[in-house]
């Protein structure tokens, strides 16, 4: 029995699991690393901190699998999923140039604006699928561009090199110099169609001089490395995907019309369109997962605020002590009472794409309690994910085949099952809750060669799930949701 180590590298923490070549997860650890705010709307991290969690985390996930009897030596090869948009630039020694400047950082809204005005938009989204947006790399890099001269000028002089966290685990791991289809199409650098660098992105965002990994399919021999010497000799890493994207393979997305919803702090919903689509309802357009001879093309809507918009409720307002009173107190009223929580802490995405709106809880009356604030927070999600799933409908002219979801709020029987009547389809979930570290484990075990695409897909088809069916006719759903729409819509 093989079995590889999935790296799945996220925002607030890096994991590490040990996977059996059947799907079993064997052992585990999470090591959490800070994000760092020196000005509002900021967020850095420490690519060193963050290359630190992830030996830290295989260290202890180790232990545990050897402490249960298991050998090391059965460990033949590694798997990442990391967070996205996020990145860095280094030196030719690998010492950082900048901290990591997060996917949720807010600092070029000012140029996102500039860029707008410029008529850019077009442009921008036929080449790369994207949009202007705050959310993608190159804005942030054309911040810091225009904003750090000694910067610019190491980048024009070819002495900068840049990467989004797969790049720089892999650099810092093995030495190599490459990313992955699904990360690089997260960048606003990448031509979708060639799936190479744009020069024409190049100088739209000023990178000419800076130095672009290798792109390649999310399968294959990445280098070898020994974990900073916890493994006797050197593995190789055999998949690199973006976390979203680990989770399409991992949720089993692998034809037209499939969708998985990752319900985390924010949301990415992902449809998969076989070919490229260009949306013209508010979607982006981007790589859902590749491997070696197939790379499948996706719609994305990026959902802004999911789990961090019940967190805000239990924190600031104070209105549930937990999450598990949170549902129930949402339960407890028949529904929402006339109020909307429109949940827009950071703008709302798509397809609104609405970067300057504030959050707002309306429809606040004498008669209002506070189930009923949290039933409208509660709502707010499945809400976004109607508007996504309508425009990526209207995009393919056709009807999703079924939804899967991950993350925290699956947790929330009420939410799953608004979901399912709002779709009028099945939404089922994995009980293991880890699609991502799946995802990237399957397609790892695909790169060394241990499993075909069809012994992956029979896996994670035989996988453990719950189900959410349609039709319990949810008490006061349908003015909800026009209200909803009505409120929404006015801005």
């Amino acid at each position: 029995m093989e079995h590889i180590i999935a790296i799945d590298q996220g925002t607030s923490g890096s994991k590490a699991m040990i996977i059996s070549e059947k799907g079993e997860i064997i052992s585990s650890h999470t090591c959490p690393f800070p994000s760092y705010h020196p000005q509002p709307g900021f967020v850095e991290q420490n690519g060193n901190e963050i290359i630190a969690s992830v030996i830290e985390a295989i260290r202890q996930a180790l232990s545990s699998f050897e402490a249960a009897g298991n050998k090391k030596i059965s460990i033949t090869a590694a798997g990442i999923s990391n967070q996205r948009e996020s990145f860095l630039l280094w030196d030719s020694a690998g010492n950082p140039l900048t901290p990591v400047i997060v996917w949720q950082c807010k600092r070029p809204i000012d140029i996102c604006s500039r860029m707008q005005k410029q008529g850019l938009d077009p442009l921008i989204a036929d080449a790369t699928g994207l949009r202007i947006d705050p959310y993608f790399s190159a804005t942030k890099l054309l911040w810091l561009i225009e904003n750090d001269p000694d910067l610019a000028v190491k980048i024009k002089s070819g002495s900068a090199y840049f990467g989004t966290i797969d790049t720089w685990l892999v650099y810092k791991l093995t030495g190599s110099y490459v990313t992955d289809f699904s990360n690089a199409s997260r960048t606003l650098l990448m031509d979708l169609d060639s799936c190479k660098w744009s020069p024409a992105m190049g100088d739209t965002f000023k990178t000419r001089g800076l130095h672009l990994p290798e792109i390649r399919p999310s399968t294959g021999n990445f280098g070898v490395t020994a974990f900073d010497g916890i493994f006797d000799k050197p593995i190789p890493i055999t998949a690199i995907i973006g976390d979203s994207h680990a989770a399409c393979f991992g949720e089993g997305c692998f034809s037209p019309g499939t969708v998985k919803a990752t319900m985390g702090t924010g949301s990415s919903v992902v449809m998969n369109t076989g070919k490229r689509t260009r949306s013209q309802h508010g979607m982006v357009s981007t790589i859902c997962w590749s491997m070696e001879g197939r790379t499948d093309y996706a719609l994305e809507g990026v959902i802004v605020s999911c789990g961090s918009t019940v967190n805000w409720v239990l924190e600031k307002l104070g209105l549930a002590a937990n999450a598990a009173g949170f549902d129930a107190l949402a339960e407890s009223v028949p529904d929402s009472g006339g109020v909307t929580f429109i949940p827009a802490f950071s703008g709302l995405g798509g397809p609104h794409w609405q970067m300057d709106r504030k959050a707002e809880i309306l429809g606040i009356t004498f008669g209002t309690e506070r189930a009923h604030i949290v039933r409208a927070a509660l709502e707010s999600y499945p809400f976004q994910l109607m508007d996504v799933i309508s425009a990526m409908e209207k995009d393919r002219s056709a009807a999703i085949k079924w939804i899967r979801a991950d993350g925290g709020i699956t947790h929330s029987k009420l939410s799953m099952q608004i979901i399912a009547d709002l779709l009028k389809t099945e939404v089922r979930i994995d009980k293991r809750h880890e699609a991502s570290a799946l995802g990237a484990a399957m397609l790892g075990f695909i790169g060394k060669g241990t499993l075909k695409f069809s012994d992956a897909e029979a896996l994670l088809e035989q996988a453990p799930y719950g189900v959410f069916s349609p039709g319990k006719a949810i008490n006061g759903l349908e003015t909800a949701r026009r209200l909803w729409n009505e409120r929404v819509l006015t801005k």
